[in-house]
C-alpha cells in the first residue's frame, strides 16, 4: 500500500469509528426511551439491563452503518478538497478515481461484512432481544396491569378500564378470562369494581371483585348439544380470587420461547419459511376452489343431467333447454327443497371465501415481511457501497469538510433515502407493490445519483451547471436586443 492510500484510509477510519459510536449512542438512547415502560419500576439487575442494551445494539446497525459511511465520506473528501489536497493530487497526476480506489475496496469488504452480519448476528440478537422483553414483562406482574388491554397475570388474563387509588389497587370494569387445561376461553368473570390486596414481599395476590357475573361454558360430548352453546351464569356481590405468582417470580431471563419471527431468521431459514407460507396460501386457494366446485355441482352436473333426462319423455325433451319449463318437472315441495339447498350452498361458499380471504390477508402480509427481510440482508451491503459513491464525490464537489455543512447535507440525503425505504416497505407489506421493490426501491434511487455525482466530480463540474440553463435564455434576449438596435 502506498503512502497516499495509507493516508486516505487512515483519515477515513479516524473519522469513521468516532462517528459510528456517536450515532450508535444516540440511537441507543432513543431505543431506551422507546422501551422505558418495560424497564422502569421492575427492580431489574444491572446485568439484565446490560443484556437488553447489548441485544438491542445489532438491530441498529442497518441504520447506523450506511449513515456513518455517507457522513464520513462527505466529511473526509470535503476536507481534502477544502485544504487543496485534491489539487495537489491532480497536479501530481492522481485523479479522483485513483484517490477513491483504496476506500472503494475497503467499502466493498464492509458491504460483504454487513451482509454476513445481518445474516448471522442480527437474527440471533433479535431472537434474544424479543425473548428478553417477554421475560421482563413477567417480572412483578402486578405492576404490568395496563388499562384497556388484556394482561397475563398468573393463571388469568385480566383487563380493566381504569386503575385508581394511592397504589392503583382499585380497579373498574374488570374482565377476567381464566386459563384452563384445554385451550380456549371457557370461564369469564365480569365485575363492576375490584381491588388488589397483597404484601409487597408475598407471591400471593388477592383480587376482590364486587357486583359481577360468573360465566362458565359447559362442554358437551354430543355435537347437537354442543352447537346450542350451553353455559352457566352466576351473579355475585363479592368474589375473592387468589392468584399464586410464585412460579412467575422465578423468571429465566435467558429463556428462548420465540424463534419464528421474520427478523430472527437467516437467509436459508427465510427461504424455507417463505416456501411454507406460499404453500399455505396456495393450499387455501385450492381448497376454496374445490369447495366451490363441489357446492355448485359442476363436478357432478353430467350425472345429474343424465338422471333427469331418463325421467323426461322424448316429447318433452325438446322443451328441456327452455329455462322457463324446467320448473314444471318439480312439485312445490321439491322446489322449496331445491331453493333451500341452493341458498345453503351459497351461504357456505360465501363464508368459506370470506374466511379464506381474511386468513390469506394475514398470510400474505406475513409472506411479504419474510420476503422483504430476505432482500434487506442483501440490500444493506449494496446500500453501503452506493452511499459511499454518493458521499465521496459530493464532498469533493461542495469542498467543505468538518461538522457543519457536510453533516447537514448527509443527514438530509440519508433521511430522504430512509423515508423512501419506510414508505416502500409499508406499501409492500400491504401488497401495494411487490416485496422486492419495497426492499430495493431506495437503493435503486441512489444508484443513478451515485453515478451522476461521481461523473460530475471526476470531470470537475458542480452538482448543477447553471450555465446550461441560463445561456440559452441569455442568447435569446441578446438576439432580441440586437434586432431592435438594427
Amino acid at each position: 500500500m502506498k503512502i497516499l492510500d495509507r493516508y486516505i484510509l487512515t483519515s477515513f477510519l479516524k473519522t469513521f469509528f468516532p462517528l459510528f459510536f456517536i450515532i450508535m449512542f444516540i440511537l441507543l438512547l432513543q431505543t431506551i426511551w422507546l422501551f422505558i415502560s418495560e424497564l422502569a419500576g421492575k427492580d431489574l439487575d444491572f446485568s439484565v439491563i446490560l443484556k437488553f442494551l447489548t441485544f438491542a445494539t445489532p438491530r441498529l446497525i442497518p441504520m447506523v452503518l450506511p449513515l456513518t459511511i455517507l457522513l464520513t465520506s462527505i466529511m473526509i473528501f470535503g476536507s481534502f478538497a477544502e485544504n487543496y489536497e485534491f489539487a495537489a493530487m491532480k497536479s501530481s497526476g492522481i485523479s479522483l478515481q485513483r484517490a477513491m480506489r483504496t476506500l472503494s475496496v475497503f467499502i466493498f469488504f464492509v458491504g460483504i461484512g454487513a451482509f454476513l452480519f445481518s445474516n448471522t448476528v442480527i437474527p440471533s440478537s433479535e431472537k434474544r432481544f424479543i425473548n428478553l422483553r417477554k421475560n421482563i414483562v413477567k417480572v412483578k406482574p402486578a405492576m404490568v396491569i395496563t388499562p384497556n388491554q388484556f394482561n397475563d397475570l398468573g393463571d388469568i388474563n385480566i383487563k380493566v378500564a381504569e386503575k385508581h387509588g394511592d397504589n392503583d389497587q382499585f380497579l373498574r370494569d374488570v374482565i377476567i378470562h381464566k386459563k384452563a387445561a384445554r385451550p380456549g376461553n371457557f370461564t369469564v368473570i365480569k365485575a363492576v369494581e375490584g381491588e388488589l390486596r397483597g404484601s409487597a414481599d408475598s407471591d400471593l395476590i388477592t383480587l376482590i371483585l364486587n357486583d359481577g357475573n360468573y360465566y362458565d361454558e359447559i362442554q358437551q360430548r354430543s355435537p347437537k348439544r354442543r352447537n346450542k352453546l350451553p353455559f352457566a351464569k352466576t351473579h355475585f356481590e363479592k368474589y375473592i380470587l387468589n392468584i399464586d405468582l410464585s412460579s412467575l417470580g422465578e423468571v429465566d431471563m435467558d429463556a428462548q420461547q420465540f424463534s419464528k419471527g421474520y427478523n430472527m431468521l437467516n437467509v436459508n431459514e427465510l427461504g424455507a419459511e417463505i416456501d411454507t407460507l406460499s404453500d399455505r396460501v396456495t393450499g387455501n386457494l385450492k381448497s376454496v376452489k374445490e369447495e366451490v366446485g363441489r357446492r355448485n355441482g359442476l363436478t357432478t352436473i353430467n350425472k345429474n343431467l343424465m338422471a333427469i333426462k331418463e325421467k323426461i319423455t322424448k316429447d318433452s325433451l325438446a322443451t328441456f333447454n327452455d329455462s322457463t319449463d324446467i320448473k314444471s318437472y318439480f312439485d312445490t315441495n321439491q322446489k322449496i327443497q331445491i331453493y333451500k339447498l341452493a341458498s345453503s350452498n351459497v351461504d357456505v361458499v360465501l363464508r368459506k371465501i370470506s374466511s379464506t380471504k381474511s386468513g390469506n390477508v394475514g398470510l400474505r402480509r406475513a409472506l411479504n415481511k419474510y420476503e422483504m427481510s430476505l432482500h434487506d440482508k442483501y440490500a444493506l451491503g449494496i446500500a453501503c457501497i452506493l452511499l459511499f459513491f454518493v458521499g465521496a464525490p459530493l464532498g469533493a464537489i461542495i469542498r467543505k469538510g468538518g461538522m457543519g455543512l457536510p453533516i447537514v447535507i448527509g443527514v438530509v440525503l440519508f433521511l430522504t433515502y430512509h423515508f423512501i425505504g419506510i414508505f416502500a416497505k409499508n406499501s409492500a407489506e400491504e401488497g401495494g407493490i411487490p416485496p422486492v421493490i419495497g426492499s430495493w426501491l431506495s437503493t435503486f434511487i441512489i444508484f443513478p445519483l451515485s453515478i451522476f455525482l461521481t461523473h460530475r466530480a471526476t470531470t470537475d463540474q458542480g452538482i448543477f451547471n447553471f450555465d446550461t440553463f441560463v445561456q440559452p435564455i441569455r442568447n435569446f434576449f441578446m438576439k432580441r436586443v440586437s434586432k431592435r438596435k438594427k
